[in-house]
């Protein structure tokens, strides 16, 4: 008979017994349980060796907590000078890190100064990795800079060169040195960053939910002396929709006077908001040489927005993408560009038609009121009424054109001055038709021909309401 001794967690040691050997056991074995080619079982001997064994390890288990409650007691007495030799390794571990990166690196000593100020920047982390490819970047924001939009086409750099600006402005303020030429830094309060989210099926949130959750906390937060970063927002939801929500949020942190570094897609935001102040367009821009089918990424900060040179396409190119789908989204893209700029011809022709029919409606109001029999102070008042009612109405069809044509700066311009011309446009346009009907009927001398502001006999030569003065 062939005996083996096994162990498990449950019944801790026991026999094992191969199927073959003799079919009935002997009375001292007890606990059989019969497998598919062997049996295990026990004897009375062998339950007690392994109550023995569980009996000591639970003496030892005693033994033991009551040593360790022990010296417990003795090292509270003492707790306090041996979290302060803790924190001094700690801060001596660190000090000397710092002191073997700054001397094992061309790393420089930062400024503490009102603006930051970088030049040859480098991400510290991607320049491990990357030690001999890593292109440095310069970095300058002020209260007059504090809102700077980066664009550029996907893997240009962009989320790496504002991580890179967060890292540095960490290391400087707890006293490290940084990867640059030069740097200099500002003592920031909160540093804020919305990069790389995705959605959460746990939460039940969207990628578009998170977006906006991330920023709504941003928002309630945020500080003068604050650091923000936000990568590729409102990619979640619609073009337009994520380009508004952008928009907003955009001005909302320009508002809040943060330092703030705004990556995007959308082209237009640079462009609508390139005119405010505090706002400063960046891009990091591609070498695209069309013969030879390549595509370079510079990886070079540069000023202004990103040139419209469709790198998304030439990048699908790059990635082995089928040069049919290619060859319909280039298609696809020239046609929607030849669509764009019909539609907006026919506009800015509609505008112009509109202007020279007004400035001929001008010409008439003009020759009645040189006909008329208005004293010199009615003429007066009357012209600047006119003037004020063709200024309104002038607006109006560059208000109607820009909304056509997705002119969004100008629509802000516009529709800020309707708001608060609006009712005063539409009290003198009311008085100036009653004060003309009243004065032409009136049999006062005629006007002097000194008052005429428009020859009965020209025609307007513009369009443009800057070109016709009333007063």
């Amino acid at each position: 008979m062939t005996l083996d001794l096994k162990f498990d967690t449950a019944r801790q040691y026991y026999i094992c017994i191969p199927i073959g050997n003799p079919e009935t056991l002997p009375d001292i074995f007890i606990n059989v349980h019969r497998k598919k080619n062997r049996i295990e079982c026990q004897t009375l001997d062998l339950v007690k060796l392994n109550q023995k064994i569980t009996d000591a390890h639970n003496e030892v288990i005693n033994m033991s907590d009551q040593t360790v409650q022990g010296l417990l007691h003795e090292v509270c007495a003492d707790v306090a000078g041996l979290f302060r030799i803790s924190e001094a390794i700690a801060m001596l571990d660190m000090l000397a890190a710092f002191a073997q990166l700054a001397t094992s690196h061309d790393y420089i000593r930062p400024e503490l100064m009102a603006s930051l100020v970088i030049r040859a920047g480098r991400h510290p982390i991607r320049e491990r990795i990357h030690s001999h490819k890593f292109i440095p970047n310069d970095a300058c924001a002020t209260p007059q800079t504090r809102l700077q939009i980066i664009t550029g086409c996907n893997m240009s750099g962009k989320s790496t060169y504002i991580r890179s600006l967060a890292l540095m402005t960490v290391m400087a303020q707890i006293g490290c040195f940084v990867p640059a030429q030069y740097a200099s830094f500002p003592i920031v309060h909160q540093l804020f960053a919305r990069v790389a989210t995705s959605d959460d099926l746990d939460a039940n949130v969207s990628t578009f939910a998170a977006e906006m959750r991330e920023m709504a906390f941003i928002l309630r937060h945020v500080q003068p002396r604050a650091m923000v970063l936000v990568d590729e927002l409102g990619r979640g939801t619609s073009t337009t929709d994520g380009l508004a929500i952008a928009i907003a949020l955009a001005e909302a942190l320009l508002a809040s006077n943060a330092l703030v570094w705004f990556a995007t897609h959308f082209h237009d935001l640079a462009r609508i908001l390139s005119e405010q102040s505090g706002v400063i367009n960046l891009h990091l821009a591609a070498d695209i040489t069309p013969y030879a089918n390549k595509m370079t990424m510079l990886y070079q900060i540069a000023e202004g927005p990103v040139p419209d040179r469709r790198y998304g396409l030439e990048l699908a190119k790059l990635v082995d993408l089928p040069p049919a789908v290619l060859q319909v989204a280039r298609t696809v893209s020239e046609s929607m560009d030849r669509l764009t700029q019909r539609r907006n011809s026919p506009s800015r022709a509609v505008a112009i038609a509109r202007k020279r029919k007004l400035l001929l409606t001008l010409r008439e109001e003009l020759i009645l009121a040189r006909n008329g029999t208005m004293d010199s102070v009615s003429l007066r008042q009357h012209l600047v009424k006119l003037q004020d009612e063709i200024v309104l109405r002038m607006a109006a069809i560059d208000e109607k054109v820009n909304l056509e044509t997705g002119s969004d700066s100008e629509i802000l311009d516009v529709q800020q001055k309707r708001n608060e011309n609006g009712s005063q446009a539409d009290c003198t346009a009311r008085t100036s038709r009653t004060d003309r009907a009243s004065e032409r009927n009136s049999t006062r001398n005629p006007l002097p021909s000194d008052h005429l502001l428009v020859d009965s006999d020209s025609e307007p030569d513009s369009v443009g309401h800057d070109s016709v003065v009333l007063v």
